[in-house]
């Protein structure tokens, strides 16, 4: 068997779409499980459309998810002349022909069609002119463009996803390949790129099956081998709509500003019509590449949860280390104003620690940054949904609290087993549960009411601190 060529081929007139990135992640898993290459085409024919940022979009948004290619990426726009050879080899082969009907002719039979209740098919009026007259139109300058002769019969395949797919050819117009300014359409240009690439399988999005079976004509027309075609289902929103901008962010870029961890971002979209089985869900990525089979496929539309992201972020925080993470972190802690690169790198033992304990807490990187504002900063702000739960009973609960700082501030060392003995005796002389201790502390030392345990935030704060805050909620509490 040869080595599978798979290509991803996104158009730079956006984003990087998290359907594409699904897309080239499967395309990139297949290569990298049955060692084949993983090539990239950007399809920048569009000029009007095609931008340098867009480009670099992505590219920057495959390197994040560590998607890389294996060879030079190609640019379809520098292969115009090689797309006009083929549509020359096509016209002079009979396999197209020469139409010269202008766009306005087209337009008014098409109308024509729609007032009669018809679909419009071109009738084929170019190619039933004698060849004299078609020279004599070429030799008097009159634009044309080539359309390629649809044969009887039907077209069909056996697609890797959907098993046998046919369209019958009579419902299939000889459709243009190479317009009258010279520049390809996207069926041509496409076939002519994968043949010159020696792509030997196409992997893409459902949205194409109706390209398939002109460019399956193309392949056949050209005399070239065809590949094997793989049809991804679609990615629908929470309301089983196409996603779109309406459900929230789509470009993968933003979801790498929101502190989603580039392999997090990869399982989830591995999951997004694609099944390794045995309810498998959690998987690094080299688990991806060994499961990873086009068996495993599904034909169903998949359905892009935020949510669920979110949960499969916070998996992969809690398998990564402290100092796996610190490099991702830290600089979002600097953004944030909390400290800077010096500060946490001169106290690094005690700041790796925080993050051990932080990160079983937290979906997204941003979530770690957000608990860790009360060990990084002298002030907190209680946090109003959780001093409404915890504190509802002031006086009651400054009375509590400053029984709690007086039996800390007796403790002969600074250690949990000191701290939770003198706490939980506390409790026991007035009746309460440990947790109605705990709670009202916890929002004292944090302002929040989610936080690793008391004795951890205790030690993370140090004896200094944690006294401070006591006595500062207990005076709070008091005015």
């Amino acid at each position: 068997m040869s080595v599978p060529r798979l290509r991803f081929a996104p158009s730079p007139t956006g984003y990087l779409h998290v359907g594409g990135a699904r897309t080239a992640l499967f395309n990139w898993l297949y290569a990298r499980k049955y060692g084949g290459q993983f090539l990239l085409r950007i399809e920048d024919t569009d000029k009007a459309r095609s931008t340098d940022e867009s480009t670099r979009a992505i590219f920057e948004g495959l390197e994040w998810l560590g998607l890389t290619w294996d060879e030079d990426v190609v640019y379809q726009g520098a292969n115009l002349e090689r797309h006009q050879v083929d549509a020359r080899r096509l016209l002079d082969s009979g396999a197209a022909y020469r139409c010269f009907c202008t766009r306005e002719e087209l337009d008014q039979r098409r109308a024509e069609a729609e007032a009669r209740k018809e679909p419009f098919k071109y009738d084929r009026r170019c190619d039933a002119l004698p060849a004299a007259e078609v020279e004599r139109r070429v030799a008097a300058g009159m634009p044309f463009t080539i359309r390629f002769r649809v044969p009887d019969g039907t077209t069909s395949w056996d697609d890797m996803v959907h098993g046998t797919i046919s369209f019958p050819n009579k419902d299939i117009e000889d459709f243009v390949i190479l317009r009258s300014d010279g520049t390809p359409i996207y069926n041509l240009a496409v076939v002519s790129d994968d043949i010159a690439m020696r792509i030997t399988i196409v992997m893409r999005g459902d949205d194409h099956i109706s390209n398939t079976p002109k460019q399956i004509m193309l392949y056949r027309a050209l005399g070239a081998e065809l590949p094997t075609f793989a049809h991804l289902p679609m990615i629908h929103g929470l309301d089983g709509k196409k996603l779109s901008k309406r459900h929230g962010a789509t470009a993968v870029g933003d979801y790498q500003h929101m502190g989603i961890l580039p392999q997090a971002m990869l399982n989830f979209l591995a999951l997004l019509g694609w099944s390794p089985g045995n309810d498998i869900e959690v998987m690094t990525v080299p688990q991806m590449i060994e499961l990873f089979s086009a068996d495993g496929l599904l034909k169903k539309a998949a359905v892009f949860d935020t949510a669920k992201l979110e949960w499969m972020n916070g998996q992969h925080l809690s398998l990564l280390s402290s100092a796996d993470i610190e490099p991702r972190v830290t600089p979002a802690i600097v953004r944030a104003g909390l400290a800077t690169a010096g500060e946490l790198a001169a106290k690094r033992d005690w700041y790796l620690a925080l993050l051990d304990q932080l990160k079983v807490r937290s979906r997204t990187i941003d979530d770690i940054v957000r608990q860790a504002e009360p060990y990084l900063k002298d002030d907190i702000t209680y946090d109003p949904a959780a001093e409404a739960k915890q504190w509802k009973d002031r006086p009651a609960t400054a009375d509590l609290l400053r029984a709690a700082g007086d039996a800390l501030k007796a403790l002969p060392a600074w250690e949990p087993p000191l701290m939770e003995e003198a706490l939980r005796a506390l409790a026991e002389a007035r009746g309460l549960a440990g947790g109605k201790v705990f709670q009202p502390l916890r929002v004292a030392l944090t302002g929040l009411s989610v936080s690793p345990g008391i004795f951890d935030v205790l030690v993370l704060l140090g004896r200094e601190r944690s006294l401070a805050r006591i006595d500062a909620a207990v005076r709070h509490l008091a005015g």
